[in-house]
């Protein structure tokens, strides 16, 4: 299983930004789909998840700006940045959850970078 993350880049404050994150590999039977982050000098935190019914979480950090959502026929998860501020400056990483499984698989991270 293989998930490659893109999308990310420069942008000022105030911006936006839209990361995808593709699967290939095996079938797969996802429970869930979201998205880490990882600044610098900092430990990976959670940014947002969205589930196989379609219901979403949020870090309080990010509610309100962000936004994730998912393509099921193309197991294809979004994370649609908004209002993009300084301190959103990460690595941001996507992961999925299979149903019935506690492993995640993790894309290989894609840089954002929020300019003041």
């Amino acid at each position: 299983v293989q998930l490659q993350a893109s999308g990310g880049g420069l942008v000022q404050a105030g911006g936006s930004l839209r990361l995808s994150c593709a699967t290939s590999g095996r079938r797969l039977n996802i429970h869930l789909m979201g998205w880490y982050r990882q600044a610098p000098g900092k430990e990976r935190e959670f940014v947002g998840l969205i589930t196989r019914s379609g219901s979403t979480d949020y870090a309080s950090s990010v509610k309100g700006r962000f936004t994730v959502s998912r393509d099921a026929a193309e197991n294809t998860v979004y994370l649609q940045m908004n209002s993009l501020r300084p301190e959103d400056t990460a690595v941001y990483y996507c992961y999925l959850l299979e149903l019935g499984r506690s492993y995640k698989y993790w894309g290989q991270g894609t840089l954002v970078t929020v300019s003041s």
